[in-house]
């Protein structure tokens, strides 16, 4: 199983999929020939998406995901599981920034990025690794970010909990000899990500860069299907993509 042909179709479950670089994924991967399944809060964008992939000739499907919670994702995985078969690649995607600075000690938000970008992260880990180890392949796709490469004002806790996401798919790369894991850490990209929660001004500045600096999700979306569609013998660990304008 393990050998699988790259260009074959693949179902591919992606979390945090109905904007921004979950979205743009999704209907790139759907233009490529693989199935799709989306998750995330916001059903009706969900079914917005999976309508459109289906009137252009993709395969896609929906549900409803919390990523903060196991029984949430375990049950959007054996969906993807029940609808296609298999499970062949999990991008985990879904993530918050709510940028402030350390001392206004916006905690509940330190809290949702830790329950979200990393134990979401985790929790995605959880639901489709027991089925990929049984099927002998697979490929997890982690969304970091360039800020876990890096740390700046306002975003300590964010960058913390990106590093993180880097730190435990380099462990979960050593332990696996048939499971494929790629970190995709992108720049400055257009989604919602600064337009909740944070601080006023953080979040206004983070805005301000980003109508400057930008690059569309499809650019990320891209990324990830060049990951995907390498051999199997072949696993593409670590892919950074930021706008050329961006220091």
């Amino acid at each position: 199983m393990a050998n699988r042909a790259a260009h074959e179709t693949k179902t591919v479950l992606i979390t945090g999929a109905s904007s921004g670089i979950g979205e743009a994924t999704a209907r790139e991967l759907a233009s490529l020939g693989h199935q799709v399944m989306l998750g995330a809060r916001r059903t009706e964008r969900l079914k917005m998406i999976v309508e459109d992939i289906r009137a252009a000739g993709g395969v896609a499907d929906s549900r409803e995901l919390d990523v903060t919670n196991l029984e949430s994702v375990h049950a959007f995985a054996q969906a993807a599981q029940h609808a296609y078969g298999r499970i062949d690649v999990l991008v985990n995607n879904a993530g918050v920034m709510p940028l402030s600075p350390m001392h206004e000690l916006h905690i509940a938000e330190w809290n949702q990025m830790i329950d979200v970008n990393l134990r979401g992260t985790l929790h995605g880990i959880a639901a489709v690794l027991p089925t990929m180890l049984a099927q002998g392949a697979g490929h997890v796709v982690n969304v970091a970010s360039t800020s876990a490469h890096r740390v700046d004002p306002t975003a300590a806790v964010y960058c913390a909990t990106k590093f993180a996401v880097r730190a435990l798919s380099e462990g979960l790369r050593q332990e696996s000899r048939e499971i494929r894991v790629t970190v995709v850490s992108p720049g400055f990209t257009s989604t919602e990500l600064t337009h909740r929660g944070g601080s006023t001004e953080a979040q206004a500045a983070a805005r301000a860069a980003s109508e400057v600096l930008a690059i569309p999700a499809s650019s990320i979306a891209q990324a990830i299907g060049y990951a995907i569609s390498q051999p199997a013998d072949v696993d593409v660990n670590e892919l950074v993509v930021r706008p050329t304008v961006q220091g």
